[in-house]
C-alpha cells in the first residue's frame, strides 16, 4: 500500500521513521512519499520537503513566511492527489495538518489517520469539530488523551503506548559508555554536568538558552552542556554563548542526559525524556507578555501543567517556570534545590516512577502500525 506522511519538525521525524519500519513489518510492500526529515530518508521512500522548511515558530516568524507556507501547502495537497496514496498520515504539527485534512477530506475519498494527537487539550479545544470531522482514525501516545477525547467529546480513539518510553528503554538497555569516556570523547572536563535542553527550533533555543546558562553559571562546582538540536547548526548557539565556557554536543542527547546530575529543559517531549532518565530536572519557558500569559493559563488554557511530566503524573513533580515565573533567581535557586543532598532530589526521582508506570509497556509504533493495515486491509494480526 501507499502512505503518505507529514511531519513538521524532529521529534516528528524520529516518530514518523519509527512507524514507517513497523508499517514495512504489517506491509512489506510499503511505499512511502512524505513531507519528513533525514530519518524518514534513511527508512526509505521519497521525501517531497524537508521539515526544516516548515518549522516556523510564533506570530512574527508565522507571518513573516505565510507566502512560503502556503505555497508549501498548496504543494502538499496537489502531490497527495497526484499520487493517491491509500492513507494519509498525519504527525502532530496541527496548524499545517489539520489544513492538509480538512482538503482531503473534502475533495478525495482517501483516510486520514493521526499519530500523535495535536494538544487541542491545553488549547485551542475548538479543533476537535475539525478533528472529528477530517481524521477518521486518531492514535493517541499519551494515556491522559483518552478520556479528553472519549469521555468529554465523544470520539473514540486509539492509546497505542509511548514511543519516548519505549525508546528510553532500548537506549538504556544497549548504552555501556562511563561518564569518563563521554566526556574525553567530547572534550569535557569531569565535573559533574548540568544539561541544557533548550528547545528544538531557533526562537525557543533564543528566548531560553541565554537565561539558563545564566542561571547555571552560579554552579561552578559542575559543567554546563548543551544538547544541541539536530536542525539547528552549532554557529547558532554560539550567538548566545558570549564569554560562556558551556559546551554542546550533538546527536547525543540521551548520552548526555545519563552522565548528567540536573538538567535545564524546556516544556517538550524533553521534559518527559529527562524524567524517563532519571535526571531531576527544572523546566524553563520564556514567554512574551509574561503577565498576560499567567493570566491565560488560569482562565483560559485548559490544563493545569505545561510539562509531559506533570501533565502524565497528573500533580506537580517537576517545577514549571514559565510565564511570570520564568527569572535567572527562580531557574538558580529551584536548580539548587535538586541537587545531590538537597530534599527535594529525591522526591523528585521517586515520583518519575509515577510517570513510567501510566505509560505502560507497549510499543508505540508497532502498535500503531498493526493497527492502521488491519483497518486498511481488514486483515487481522495474532
Amino acid at each position: 500500500m501507499k502512505y503518505y506522511l507529514i511531519v513538521g519538525e524532529a521529534s516528528g521525524d524520529l516518530h514518523a521513521s519509527r512507524l514507517m519500519q513497523s508499517l514495512k513489518q504489517y506491509d512489506p510492500e510499503a511505499e512511502f512519499r512524505f513531507f519528513g526529515g533525514d530519518l524518514m530518508t534513511k527508512v526509505g521512500g521519497t521525501r517531497v520537503k524537508h521539515y526544516r522548511e516548515l518549522a516556523y515558530m510564533g506570530f512574527i516568524p508565522v507571518l513573516l513566511h505565510l507566502p512560503t507556507i502556503f505555497k508549501n501547502m498548496k504543494m502538499c495537497k496537489e502531490n497527495i492527489v497526484r499520487w493517491q496514496p491509500d492513507v494519509v498520515i498525519l504527525i502532530d504539527y496541527p496548524g499545517f495538518n489539520l489544513s492538509i485534512a480538512k482538503f482531503i477530506k473534502k475533495h478525495t475519498r482517501i483516510p486520514v489517520y493521526y499519530y500523535i494527537s495535536p494538544k487541542i487539550w491545553a488549547w485551542k479545544e475548538w479543533r476537535i469539530k475539525a478533528i472529528k470531522r477530517d481524521v477518521q482514525e486518531m492514535f493517541s501516545i499519551l494515556p491522559f488523551e483518552i478520556p479528553f477525547y472519549e469521555k468529554k467529546h465523544n470520539y473514540k480513539i486509539h492509546y497505542v503506548g509511548n514511543p519516548t518510553a519505549e525508546e528510553v528503554d532500548n537506549f538504556r538497555h544497549i548504552y555501556t559508555e562511563s561518564k569518563d569516556e563521554f566526556c574525553q570523547k567530547n572534550g569535557l572536563s569531569a565535573k559533574p554536568i548540568i544539561a541544557i535542553l533548550a528547545g528544538s527550533r531557533k526562537q525557543e533555543i533564543k528566548d531560553n538558552l541565554p537565561s539558563m546558562l545564566e542561571a547555571a553559571r552560579h554552579f561552578e562546582d559542575y559543567q554546563m552542556v548543551i544538547a544541541a538540536a539536530p536542525s539547528v547548526g552549532e554557529a547558532y548557539y554560539k550567538k548566545f554563548l558570549g564569554d560562556s565556557e558551556a559546551k554542546m554536543v550533538k546527536m547525543q542527547t540521551y548520552e548526555l542526559l545519563s552522565h548528567s546530575t540536573v538538567a535545564l529543559v524546556t516544556s517538550g517531549t524533553a521534559t518527559l525524556e529527562t524524567a524517563l532518565l532519571n535526571v531531576p530536572q527544572v523546566v524553563c519557558y520564556e514567554t512574551p507578555v509574561p503577565k498576560l500569559i499567567r493570566i491565560a493559563f488560569k482562565h483560559i488554557i485548559k490544563v493545569r501543567f505545561i510539562s509531559l511530566v506533570n501533565l502524565i503524573a497528573d500533580k506537580e513533580i517537576v517545577q514549571e517556570l514559565f510565564a511570570d515565573r520564568f527569572s535567572i533567581y527562580n531557574i538558580a535557586n529551584e536548580l539548587y534545590r535538586i541537587l545531590p543532598g538537597q530534599p527535594g532530589r529525591e522526591r523528585m526521582l521517586t515520583d518519575y516512577q509515577l510517570v513510567r508506570e501510566r505509560l505502560g509497556n507497549d510499543v508505540a509504533p508497532d502498535n500503531a502500525a498493526r493497527l492502521m493495515v488491519e483497518k486498511l486491509t481488514g486483515r487481522r494480526f495474532d
